[in-house]
């Protein structure tokens, strides 16, 4: 290699580098990415705690590749980058069959399921009422042949199995066996963890069975297809940037229903807000999801016409939010309550409410990873 040569790789690389760091300087930061659907880290302040300890660096790093001119240019690079070297994931997402993106199921931490279980028969064993329980599997479980061949994914079903040999004071609802039977059926989203509105009324009519109600025949609803281009949060996380979107569908109108969310104001005084079924407003967002109820909340009551009805109270994760829908042609209220953000006793709630019956209702990943579970103890 000759010295001019050397030269000129060194002064086009030398130019390089001056591109983007005049470009990172010139262009606005950015607060929130609309493709990862998170907040960006800003430019941090320097201290002198924080620059001693570290703190500092760390945050400017993360700053610095959150703010990177072009970054999700550079992201779905990269992911194009790894597929065509002949690799089938890219963070911890499975490039599949069909145009799915699948996350991987890890093993579950056995002391934290187990401490989770213990919470959910403590919960039933004190709340004066009966208490179903029901673990939803995820696309990776009941998906699994559009996996990537020999992609290491561990077993939903075996926790399912677990809680069946753990808990004593639940009454079990399988929603596994619907879903699994529905498996070549669009249940799942291909670019995000959830259920479809498919898959939640096939896990509802798992939920009917064990409480012994007759579920609404399929045939009954007619399918609305509100939006054709959601992308959801594995498409996020992913880098993958090629696949098509997912559509989002309703099969239960939302006429006569009430939806209220409780939370409190700076002072703790309780603040009620009305909400719907179906929001609407989502629908020109990246988090389309929260369209159903209108997203996370600690507390959500949901009010139906059918007054002489009993009243659900659900301990959830978002995979309720779908499902809501269908349970609303049975109950007269659906208490929702999320242990994220909920810190009171259910005890309690349950009582002041009266409430008939109580529902844990989780996706496998969800329940194997929540360390919240402790407050429904409480």
């Amino acid at each position: 290699m000759s010295r001019r040569y050397c030269i000129f790789l060194t002064a086009l690389f030398c130019a390089f580098l001056a591109v983007f760091l005049v470009a990172g300087a010139v262009l606005p930061d950015r607060e929130f990415s609309q493709i990862e659907n998170r907040s960006l880290e800003q430019l941090p302040a320097p201290s002198l705690k924080t620059v001693l300890s570290g703190e500092f660096m760390s945050d400017f790093e993360t700053y610095t590749t959150d703010q990177f001119p072009g970054r999700d240019a550079w992201v779905d690079l990269k992911a194009r980058t790894e597929r065509a070297l002949g690799k089938q994931e890219n963070n911890s997402v499975y490039f599949c069959k069909e145009d799915t993106l699948i996350t991987r199921f890890e093993t579950p931490d056995s002391e934290l399921l187990s401490q989770n279980l213990s919470y959910v028969d403590q919960f039933a064993a004190n709340a004066g009422v009966p208490v179903y329980f029901s673990l939803i599997p995820g696309a990776a479980e009941i998906w699994a042949d559009r996996l990537p061949a020999g992609a290491p994914n561990a077993s939903q079903k075996a926790v399912w199995d677990t809680a069946q040999s753990t808990l004593r004071n639940v009454l079990f609802a399988d929603t596994y066996t619907p879903l699994s039977a529905h498996s070549g059926e669009d249940i799942y989203y291909r670019t995000d963890h959830h259920w479809t509105s498919l898959g939640a009324y096939y896990g509802y009519t798992g939920l009917m069975e064990a409480m012994g109600l007759t579920p609404v025949p399929l045939s009954e609803y007619t399918k609305t297809t509100v939006s054709e281009d959601f992308y959801g949060t594995i498409y996020s996380s992913s880098g993958v940037r090629w696949v098509k979107p997912d559509c989002i569908d309703t099969y239960v109108p939302d006429t006569g229903i009430r939806v209220v969310s409780h939370t409190y104001d700076s002072k703790g005084n309780p603040v009620e807000e009305e909400r719907s079924l179906y929001d609407y407003s989502y629908l020109s967002v990246k988090d389309k999801y929260s369209m159903f109820l209108g997203g996370n909340q600690s507390l959500a009551v949901v009010t139906t016409p059918h007054t002489d009805a009993p009243k659900l109270l659900i301990v959830r994760d978002s995979y309720a939010d779908s499902l809501v829908p269908f349970l609303t042609a049975h109950f007269s209220e659906i208490h929702l309550v999320d242990p994220r953000y909920y810190k009171l006793s259910l005890a309690d709630y349950i009582a002041q409410n009266d409430i008939d019956q109580a529902l844990v209702l989780y996706s496998v990943s969800n329940f194997c990873t929540d360390k919240n579970l402790v407050w429904i103890t409480m």
